[in-house]
């Protein structure tokens, strides 16, 4: 497997350092109605792209647009009388925190979400709309992570983690019951991978049931924090990183995770921020659904990694859709400059009357869509006196609709250049 730490080798000795099936199937009776049971769409398109039987779990689908709803209500709904009187605190970078603030809410319970300063504002609002605390603290997870233990401790509330608690683990995996009784014919499950609670208890779950499916991590480049403690054999601290995929930016796993993927995980990949980028394209033209970066990196993984997934029958488990629409748009944006869909020319004219007319009826009849004009008399550093640059924005069907516009302009007698090409 290309780009991968394969970390359960066959006999490999199962993990006692989390919860087993019955926990997980006792968290599925708990979340009966309170947390919804997913759909799990096949998708003919994803399927040809990737050679693969393609389905797609949409845990964007949830209320509060993630799979943290599950762990989330699963610890809470466990909490005794004076816990819930005590009221929670949980330290996120959204998600987990969206889910506590939710649940909490709807049992009667306070609540303090603890979120990096750099949390998406959609997930910010979300919380405060469900009455809890927001706390902006610091620049990274971590931070965010200390201050609230901090909190938790000075003002006698109880911690929920995001990741390192059997009951969240539980939850988590309740995801993969629902996926074997919907696609009783998959082969293998790919989840994101962040602090490894998702993963474990989707391994736990599927290697109970059908130790034959494989269960796929994918973390992004950025911070590829199981996989370093998998190759290493113990977590390990990483220096904070940027990356789209905000809900996987985990610096460091824990014991009880890491355990878990090592023994029920069969293989762990890396994708890049472009790879994520193309992916939610792909999620939002192809599937007309909406992810964030964590949401979309299987995709990423089954477009760009050999997972030897050929002709299988795969679930993607799409983990959440709370995404910034300024993010969107830019990932849009780009990904049509990248496709060749969306492109900048830069032509010189001789500044008469009538020439820039001329210039756009001329694109006009090659199909393309004028988007913006710039016209530069002044600074343009490529132009004589007598000349002008025109820099035209221009919507277009795919690189060989710039190519085809390109040699019209060119035999039109136009001196002209793509920016960026």
């Amino acid at each position: 497997m290309d780009d991968a730490v394969v970390s359960r080798a066959a006999g490999a000795v199962l993990s006692t350092n989390g919860p087993d099936l019955g926990a997980v199937e006792a968290a599925r009776a708990r979340l009966a109605g309170v947390v919804a049971e997913t759909p799990c769409a096949h998708s003919r398109t994803l399927s040809e792209i990737t050679g693969t039987r393609c389905w797609v779990k949409l845990e964007n689908l949830q209320m509060t647009g993630s799979f943290k709803e599950r762990g989330a209500a699963n610890l809470l709904l466990q909490l005794g009388p004076d816990e819930r009187r005590r009221g929670v605190i949980a330290a996120s970078a959204g998600n987990h925190g969206l889910a506590v603030a939710h649940h909490a809410a709807r049992l009667g319970m306070p609540a303090v979400i603890v979120m990096p300063e750099w949390a998406p504002l959609v997930k910010v609002t979300s919380a405060r709309g469900d009455g809890a605390e927001v706390i902006l603290f610091g620049g990274s997870f971590d931070e965010a992570y200390d201050h609230a233990v901090e909190i938790s401790t000075a003002r006698d509330l109880v911690f929920v983690h995001p990741f390192d608690d059997e009951r969240i683990i539980a939850g988590q995996g309740t995801i993969a019951l629902e996926i074997l009784e919907q696609v009783p014919d998959v082969d293998a499950i790919v989840v994101p991978v962040g602090g490894g609670g998702l993963a474990g208890g989707v391994g736990v779950a599927t290697k109970a049931k059908r130790p034959e499916v494989r269960v796929v991590g994918v973390q992004t480049a950025a911070l590829p924090s199981m996989r370093r403690a998998l190759a290493e054999g113990k977590p390990v601290r990483l220096d904070a990183a940027s990356t789209i995929a905000d809900g996987i930016a985990v610096r460091e796993v824990r014991e009880r995770t890491l355990g878990l993927a090592r023994a029920y995980v069969d293989g762990l990949v890396t994708v890049s921020e472009e790879e994520l980028s193309r992916a939610i394209l792909l999620l939002v033209e192809i599937e007309k659904t909406v992810v964030e970066g964590a949401g979309a990196a299987p995709l990423a993984a089954l477009l760009n990694r050999a997972l030897g997934l050929e002709d299988r029958t795969v679930v993607l488990v799409l983990s959440g859709g709370n995404i910034d629409v300024t993010m969107l748009a830019r990932i849009i944006e780009r990904g049509l400059v990248k496709d060749g869909r969306l492109v900048r020319l830069v032509v010189l004219l001789r500044d008469r009357p009538g020439a820039l007319a001329r210039l756009t009826a001329l694109v006009a009849e090659e199909r393309a869509n004028v988007v913006h004009i710039e016209h530069d008399r002044a600074f343009a550093r490529r132009t004589a006196i007598g000349e002008t640059e025109v820099a035209l924005t221009l919507e277009t069907s795919g690189r060989d609709h710039v190519e085809r516009l390109l040699a019209r302009l060119r035999a039109a007698g136009y001196r002209v250049a793509e920016e960026g090409a």
